[in-house]
């Protein structure tokens, strides 16, 4: 390796762990501030925290490994350009090209590591955060009902405006709704202005004292038809005490491991084996809808017994209608109504289920493309921000961190609609997935071919040459 390898190796490393450090801890700071809730009024220990905290930074390095090669290849060849040490290798005959072989081969083994990191150590990391995250939450019941927003505890969803007293048990502004014991949803909400939380040591239960409030429930008619009048039950309490068996969060082990079926727990092998085994699933469910359906296209077999139609030499009447009595003619229109309602209520509930199919597929084909696209993130990076760098000729951290800044949200921003987008069908996964490098790509291609041609970011001449021969034209010559 020559001399001017190294020194080319040595500057972009340094730049790029003092980047890396910096971004790392900011991002590390931003996940304390948005998971702050979790780990405030828990009685967590420090070794429990700090458990939290470390499962939770590996997913951060997709997000700060394309910035920080982005803004350390800025500022390196910023600060070579500004210097004129560009300028003397290629007085030496040394090409910008040439200056970036070796860098390529770093940032290739930067992408086979962020590669076999996104495979590898995020998902093992994911599966032990949300699963640690959710044993958190209910290790301490009592203490999970926090201020200003809708707690999990049992079968309730708590949120209470204001909690106060020596232990937070008296509490102010309650909402709760309580889960449906068939899974869909919550039909019973109460409303109490006070309320207090009793419980002793060592209790499997917790009582919820409520004062002053009112009682909802959502009442599901028997009669499909009666369902869109929506009628629900209301009632006033002056005290009303709702007790919480906590048995089994007493019994959780914040280690215990349950939770398996989330994408970004996978690897590559393991998101294939899902993927192929939920597309099978899903073909199977759709046929087996679709010849469902046409067994039900047709009116069920009626009741009445059959009706003979004499043969006349009167002209065919169209409505057949005509040919029954009254009392026929009712039976037929009610059994119509009611098979058309039934496979209406089946197609609605069914395209809703095969929804969150499609959803579920999607979303674990964007995770296998993810992984990929991390490791291409950081040569795209790397040919935006070296060329870019030799252009602007700004090190430091002035000009090259607004630009990096503007190009990754760019990149961010593109990502997060692509995969948005994929996930409710708009696009395939593999186009949403990709579409932030599909995007970006025209410009490091852009951005190297005209650094390696000495052509400056914007050619004045090409916007200055028209205006120029325009003001000869309207301006007299003397």
């Amino acid at each position: 390796m020559k001399i001017i390898d190294k020194y080319i190796l040595k500057t972009f490393l340094i730049t790029f762990t003092v980047v890396f450090v910096i971004l790392f801890f900011i991002f590390i700071l931003q996940s304390v501030w948005l998971l702050i809730g979790e780990l405030a009024g828990k009685d967590l220990d420090a070794i429990m925290i700090l458990k939290f905290l470390l499962f939770s930074m590996p997913r951060l390095v997709p997000l700060v490994l394309p910035l920080s090669i982005l803004l350390a290849s800025i500022m390196s060849f910023g600060d070579l350009s500004e210097n004129y040490e560009l300028a003397a290798m290629k007085s030496a005959g040394i090409s910008l090209r040439r200056t970036l072989q070796p860098l390529f081969y770093l940032i290739t083994i930067f992408s086979i590591a962020a590669f076999i990191f996104a495979n590898s150590v995020i998902p093992y990391a994911e599966y032990k955060f949300i699963n640690f995250r959710k044993n958190i939450a209910q290790s301490k019941p009592a203490l999970a009902i926090a201020e200003g927003q809708f707690s999990d505890v049992g079968i309730y969803n708590i949120k209470v405006n204001k909690k106060s007293g020596e232990n937070g048990e008296n509490l102010t502004g309650i909402t709760i709704h309580k889960k449906s014991d068939v899974g869909d949803g919550s039909r019973i909400i109460i409303k109490a202005k006070k309320g207090k939380l009793v419980s002793s040591e060592g209790s499997n239960t917790l009582q919820m004292i409520l004062n002053d409030g009112n009682y909802y429930e959502d009442i599901l008619p028997k009669n499909y038809e009666d369902r869109p009048k929506m009628p629900f039950v209301k009632s006033a309490f002056k005290k009303n005490i709702i007790t919480i068996d906590i048995s089994e969060f007493n019994k959780i082990d914040v280690d215990k491991e349950n939770i398996t079926n989330t994408n970004s727990m996978l690897t590559t092998s393991e998101l294939q084996y899902t993927i192929d085994s939920l597309q099978k699933n899903y073909k199977v469910d759709v046929t087996a809808f679709t010849e469902n359906m046409n067994q039900r296209v047709g009116l069920q077999k009626s009741t009445q017994a059959a009706v003979k139609i004499k043969k006349t030499k009167k002209k065919f009447n169209p409505n057949l209608l005509d040919y029954f009595n009254t009392k026929q003619q009712l039976d037929i229109l009610n059994l119509s109504h009611s098979n058309l309602e039934s496979v209406k209520y089946s197609i609605e509930s069914s395209a809703t289920e095969f929804k969150l199919k499609e959803v579920n597929i999607n979303g674990h084909l964007s995770s296998l493309n993810d992984k990929f696209v991390i490791a291409f993130a950081c040569f795209l990076m790397f040919f935006i921000g070296a060329p870019l760098g030799a252009i602007i000729r700004k090190g430091g951290l002035g000009l090259p961190v607004v630009f990096a800044m503007l190009i990754f949200i760019s990149f961010h921003f593109a990502n997060t609609f692509g995969k948005k987008l994929a996930e409710e069908g708009g696009l395939t996964p593999f186009l949403g997935a990709w579409m932030s490098s599909l995007v970006l790509t025209p410009l490091a291609i852009l951005l190297t071919y005209r650094a390696t041609n000495d052509i400056g970011l914007i050619n004045m001449d090409v916007i200055l040459a028209p205006i120029q021969q325009f003001i000869k034209k309207i301006v007299p010559q003397k």
